[in-house]
């Protein structure tokens, strides 16, 4: 296998012709036929480079609508011939074919067809056959032949035939590497249209990109990447405006953060703790959450992650400089709240675009040789489904409280206890073994706070001990999903303490 082979003859065959120009006054610079196709060889032709009709080379010429251009031996054989068999090489002479040693292609746009609501006939059309079969055989024939699927690789090209008279063997192999990944990823979204709405197909397929190389993941032991999902959706579309790298654990608490802002319709502040919310508040500004979420759990805020689901302001942006933080998160910054957080050298600085949030989706978890999927844990909870169960009936402000106390919970890991009042978080029981052990690490995180304040339960109370614990806390009223075979005991307790009970009938477990 040749180190260097020269690029006597190329075919470019383009969908998008950026960088078209520059890359076929280059290769005629270095002497390289060019052949093509279509609206390729005529954007080539304007250029003042020569180039060669497919149909000169194949002497067949294109038809059905341009869906047989390149499917032809006399394009595929000068790909695929081997160049150290002698045998390929008298078989190409004997067919008067001439081998091809680099294939330029992208594909057609299938994915951003599918995107703009195009119709059915229009998305097969932009089912490409031609150039992934052109790109498997120039990948496959790497030995002896390079290809290109992507633009941003041109001037590399180029440079290889200034400094090398050819393409190196480590560059081919990159280059069909890529090739592969790209008819992969392409095939992928293409099965996936077919699928449409069948909810859990037998073959799971996704094309993820790497995004970010992280120095390690959840402990300095460990390697660790960032791959993203097509399109700008969810906290990878996010652009970091300052600050270090974000970290594997940076990305995890981020995630968490902004995915509890955005829950809720006002202003909406919350700080971070692996993945539990050490403070969440909602207001009537930014300025006027941030400081009842910071009182939720101030020591655990220290090195916290922020997020906000309004613009960043100044007054804002004063209070959270004046606590050490990791990352903050927000839709967009003002110019003085920017330039207020960038002061901090080591502050992470994450804006999220406006269409980075899709109205629903899936998670994905993984297990040892296996990966567990779920439809998101979204869409707005039913309040009017409610039931109040107990004696004690609600107020207006207490219903606020209770709604505010189990959007919360939903975030929060199980077994999920959430105390609230005036719609913050006062104190919060994460990850407990036992329920009722929830409770009481809430009420403790809560400080004196828990006196009038509203629980939220992730799931239901399979035994009265937690409501017990709660009312000698001083809560009032409590709001949780139902459905223990313990709920006529469960709903007892809380009518023997005078406490409003709220059955939800839907549960919010996190893991």
């Amino acid at each position: 296998m040749s180190d260097v082979i020269p690029v006597r003859r190329a075919l470019v065959s383009v969908f998008d012709k950026a960088g078209l120009e520059s890359l076929a006054k280059g290769l005629h610079g270095h002497g390289v036929e060019l052949i093509s196709t279509g609206s390729t060889a005529a954007r080539i032709a304007e250029t003042g480079v020569p180039v060669t009709q497919v149909a000169e080379v194949t002497g067949f010429p294109e038809c059905l609508d341009g869906r047989v251009k390149t499917l032809h031996p006399n394009i595929h054989a000068g790909i695929l011939a081997d160049r150290s068999k002698q045998d390929h090489l008298d078989q190409l002479a004997d067919l008067d074919v001439t081998a091809i040693d680099l294939v330029v292609v992208n594909l057609y746009p299938f994915r951003q067809t599918v995107a703009s609501g195009a119709g059915p006939d229009e998305i097969v059309e932009m089912i490409d056959i031609g150039g992934p079969t052109m790109l498997r055989a120039a990948a496959k024939n790497f030995s002896g032949v390079g290809v290109v699927v992507d633009a941003g690789d041109y001037d590399r090209v180029l440079a290889e035939l200034d400094a090398n008279g050819g393409l190196t063997l480590a560059f081919r192999r990159e280059l069909a590497t890529k090739a592969f990944m790209h008819t992969a990823a392409y095939d992928t979204d293409v099965a996936a249209w077919f699928q449409g709405e069948q909810s859990w197909p037998q073959q799971f397929g996704m094309a993820l990109t790497k995004r970010q190389e992280l120095r390690y993941g959840e402990n300095p032991h460990q390697g660790a990447v960032l791959y993203a999902a097509p399109g700008n959706v969810g906290l990878a579309a996010a652009e970091q405006l300052h600050g270090k790298e974000m970290s594997y654990n940076n990305w995890l608490d981020a995630d968490a953060a902004w995915g509890m802002t955005i829950d809720f319709e006002d202003p909406c502040v919350a700080i971070i703790k692996h993945t539990n919310p050490a403070g969440l508040a909602v207001g009537t500004s930014l300025a006027d959450a941030y400081p009842r979420a910071l009182s939720g759990d101030p020591v655990s805020a220290y090195g916290g992650i922020v997020a906000v689901n309004r613009p960043m302001d100044l007054a804002t942006a004063r209070q959270v400089t004046e606590v050490f933080t990791e990352v903050v998160i927000a839709p967009g910054y003002d110019a003085p709240a920017l330039a207020l957080l960038q002061e901090k050298k080591n502050l992470r600085i994450l804006a999220m675009p406006d269409a980075a949030n899709p109205p629903f989706g899936l998670t994905f978890r993984s297990i040892k040789g296996a990966l567990l999927v779920q439809h998101e844990d979204l869409g707005a909870e039913p309040f009017d489904e409610w039931q109040v169960v107990s004696k004690a009936q609600p107020d207006d402000a207490m219903l606020a409280d209770l709604r505010f106390a189990w959007v919360a919970a939903k975030h929060v890991k199980s077994n999920a206890i959430v105390l609230a009042k005036d719609r913050h978080i006062v104190g919060a029981g994460a990850g407990q073994m036992s329920r009722v052990d929830s409770v009481r690490l809430a009420v403790e995180k809560s400080g004196d706070r828990h006196v009038g304040s509203v629980l939220a339960s992730d799931a239901f109370f399979p035994f009265r001990d937690g409501p017990d614990a709660a009312a000698a806390a001083g809560v009032v009223a409590m709001v949780q999903p139902g459905g223990s075979v313990r709920d006529d005991e469960v709903i007892a307790a809380a009518d023997e303490h005078g406490l409003v009970m709220v059955f939800t009938g839907r549960r919010h477990f996190r893991h």
